[in-house]
């Protein structure tokens, strides 16, 4: 082996090592239009049996099927920003309401003991202010600052809501254009294996999808029967809100009890604890005992059995292991994401024994 292979090999490796470390680069720089991308692309499988229905059984244009569901899920996120308005609205007069009066008076009576305090041990407490500087030192441009950081968040929050929107309206109306993207990097030869993996993951993953809008509804419908058996003001709300929160895994139902059980106590502020909120908040946790049995007992095991065609036993070991390395944000895409490897590896590497083990049920 000479000098110049040797070279020819260092170089080699070299640009391999720069040409990766800039695809990473430029993929940092467009994270958020690969957001925009991934988001669009879970409402545009949610939306697919949508167009399928409209299509095949109510004979709508492509077109028109597309726009008919865009609009229908449009129409459900305004729905669910209309319901989640007026709750907060109306959680946040309650505790104005609760604690102006009492705060009010622990401030007075905090001010004219501090000046007693300070008459008592001859501290003039105006010169004591002026010397520390607390006027000077503060910083008012936080104020202006904060404006401009929510009005620049609303401004990023809708440019990514529109961009959102745009991309999944053509990921429905063109259904073929995702794989044909993937088909320009793929070679001749494995064009037909991706292709079906990618028609076996669409499949899955809209079943996938659509199951856990089934798994909120039955969540959902239990939590309002039993808070409006209960009493609960805002019974339809706090359920469908609580039923969300849901979608994360393990502790998703563990945030959703909490926050129920402290949006019953802020409905019944100024009431008896003993006599009322908390009769309410033991029913609040029966309430969310039963849905917890029925979702952990009957919708979560249907719903991963039936749609992404994986052991519970499986799909728990994979959430905890993602959540361990990724957090929360791995924990709610470990189920898609696996799928997705199961079928690749089902496809590409159907011969080898420990992958027929795994994907026998695919």
């Amino acid at each position: 082996m000479n000098s110049k292979i040797i070279a020819h090999g260092i170089l080699r490796a070299v640009g391999v090592i720069v040409a990766i470390a800039l695809v990473l680069y430029f993929l940092y720089e467009i994270q958020s239009v690969i957001v925009y991308i991934l988001i669009a692309g879970v409402i545009s499988l949610i939306g697919r049996p949508i167009v399928l229905f409209l299509r095949r059984r109510l004979k709508f244009n492509n077109t028109i099927a597309v726009v008919a569901t865009m609009l229908f899920i449009i129409g459900i996120f305004a729905g669910i920003v209309s319901l989640l308005i007026p709750l907060l609205v109306e959680q946040g007069q309650n505790l104005s309401l609760l604690d102006i009066d009492q705060l009010k008076t622990n401030i007075e009576s905090l001010y004219a003991e501090t000046i007693s305090y300070l008459e008592l041990n001859h501290i003039d407490a105006e010169q004591a202010i002026k010397e520390s500087k607390i006027l000077s030192n503060m910083d008012y441009s936080i104020i202006p600052n904060f404006l401009n950081s929510l009005v620049s968040g609303l401004g990023s929050f809708s440019i990514g809501l529109m961009s959102v929107l745009f991309i999944a309206f053509f990921f429905l109306k063109d259904s073929n254009l995702f794989q044909q993207g993937i088909m320009t990097f793929v070679p001749n030869t494995k064009e037909s294996k991706t292709k079906r993996s990618i028609s076996k993951i669409s499949d899955l993953l809209s079943r996938y999808f659509v199951g856990l809008f089934f798994q909120i509804f039955i969540l959902f419908v239990i939590y309002t029967i039993g808070l409006l058996i209960i009493g609960v003001e805002n019974a339809v709300v706090i359920a469908f809100l609580c039923a969300l929160i849901n979608l994360i895994p393990y502790l998703g139902p563990l945030i959703g009890g909490v926050l129920m059980m402290l949006l019953v106590m802020t409905n019944n502020l100024g009431e008896s604890f003993s006599d009322v909120v908390l009769p309410k908040l033991l029913y609040t946790f029966i309430v969310i005992a039963i849905a917890q049995l029925v979702d952990n007992f009957f919708s979560q095991p249907y719903i991963f059995s039936k749609s992404v065609k994986s052991h519970p036993l499986e799909i728990f070991l994979i959430i905890i292991i993602a959540g361990l390395l990724f957090g929360v944000v791995g924990m709610i895409v470990a189920v898609p994401f696996y799928t997705v490897i199961k079928v690749i590896l089902k496809e590409f590497l159907s011969d080898n024994k420990m992958v027929k083990k795994l994907t026998q049920g695919l």
